[in-house]
């Protein structure tokens, strides 16, 4: 993993390691950089492998990195840049605008400059199992000795481009290839349709005691029961689309909804961009920004409704954390929404469009009776699926 920061991914992979039985595995655990707040819920069965030279340089100021020496790193992704930059030039503008393909340049351009990780114990003796849990790919596959090895898809191909020539050889090297979703295994397939045989499907790994132990805290997003308070958490970055909830907001008071907050949590490039659109809005009393949040789970438990409002997804870990805490969730029509929620019954969808997404949240709170109804379904369905470890399990233990 790259780091533990605050993150749909980094809060999957907590759920992994923690429903790992510290009594039939032992697990090694390699960050590239040993920061971000969820660094201290790391399990204390799981041994947290040494930070290591040149791999925490991948991500961090090329300004610092400099000042350190670490030259070959620098070089590599003063290179990948220009290589992407050449590339980007070869696609079409709407292409361009969700281009994801940057970091596989400087992963394949670092690669070599990068020490060895090895085995058990840094040695010859190899893991049964390594898995690499976020893209680029590289670091497991070239770097670390097993015996098997996983790469995992968290995204929505259908939203994004790729290199395909660049990811395709590397995605070919896995043993197996992890999807979360149905739609997120039918979206990589239509970039990827050759590397069909190798999909295994297991989703993100959820545990309900620790989701609920983690919210038990006071109520703290103000006890005023007037107050419709709305809560989405997630980076500030494109794919959320909090750059709009601004606009959302401001039709939902409009419909007739003046006593509205909707609290965003999260970090991120987009939030300089969130807080020009809350003021063009007139939003400022009603858009909130929290920022970081080290247990965000109490203010999923103090919201009234939790929103995703997202552009594209993989498949939305605080979406389950909402439900697990019997929330009423309301997401928008991203293509891969319908494989997370059964709308009307465990959550709401609603359009993708501003106008359409604000009257699907003011259609969800007129109707309150509609809400108690779904957050029933939530109390008696069990959405933590710590059963889903077994198949890491089986993968280790099989013949092939």
């Amino acid at each position: 993993m790259h780091y533990m920061a605050l993150g749909g991914a980094e809060r999957a992979l907590l759920g992994l390691i923690n429903a790992l039985d510290s009594e039939r595995v032992d697990v090694d655990l390699f960050l590239n950089q040993h920061t971000g707040e969820f660094m201290p819920l790391i399990p204390k069965h799981v041994n947290l492998l040494p930070e290591r030279r040149g791999y925490n340089a991948i991500e961090r100021p090329m300004k610092t990195i400099l000042k350190e020496g670490q030259f070959g790193v620098l070089y590599g992704r003063l290179k990948a840049k220009w290589q992407h930059r050449q590339y980007r030039k070869t696609l079409s503008e709407p292409y361009r605008s969700f281009d994801s393909s940057g970091f596989q340049y400087v992963a394949d351009s670092v690669d070599s400059f990068l020490p060895p990780l090895g085995g058990i114990d840094g040695g010859q003796k190899p893991y049964d199992l390594a898995i690499s849990f976020l893209q680029p790919h590289n670091i497991v596959l070239h770097k670390v000795k097993a015996k098997k090895k996983i790469a995992w898809i968290h995204t929505d191909y259908s939203t994004i481009h790729v290199n395909v020539a660049k990811e395709l050889p590397i995605w070919s090297a896995y043993d197996h290839i992890a999807s979360i979703s149905p739609d997120c295994t039918r979206s990589f397939l239509k970039v990827f349709p050759t590397l069909e045989n190798k999909i295994i499907e297991i989703e993100n790994i959820l545990s309900s005691d620790f989701v609920h132990k983690q919210a038990n805290e006071d109520r703290i997003l103000g006890s005023d029961t007037n107050v419709i308070k709305l809560l989405s958490i997630g980076r500030f970055c494109h794919a959320k689309n909090y750059d709009n909830v601004p606009d959302i907001a401001r039709r939902i008071i409009l419909a007739g909804y003046p006593d509205l907050r909707w609290y965003l949590i999260g970090f991120g490039g987009d939030e300089s961009l969130i807080r020009r659109k809350i003021d063009e809005a007139g939003m400022q009393d009603h858009v909130i920004i929290l920022g970081k949040k080290n247990n965000p789970y109490p203010y999923i438990k103090a919201c009234d409704v939790y929103v995703q409002p997202s552009r594209y997804e993989g498949k939305s870990v605080t979406v389950r954390e909402a439900q697990i805490l019997g929330k009423p969730v309301v997401v928008t029509a991203y293509p891969t929404a319908p494989s997370q929620i059964k709308n009307g019954v465990d959550g709401i969808i609603v359009p993708m469009d501003n106008q359409g997404c604000a009257q699907g949240i003011v259609d969800a709170i007129a109707h309150p009776d509609r809400l108690q109804a779904i957050t029933d379904h939530l109390f008696t369905h069990d959405y933590g699926n710590e059963a889903e470890v077994e198949k890491i399990y089986e993968l280790i233990l099989s013949e092939e």
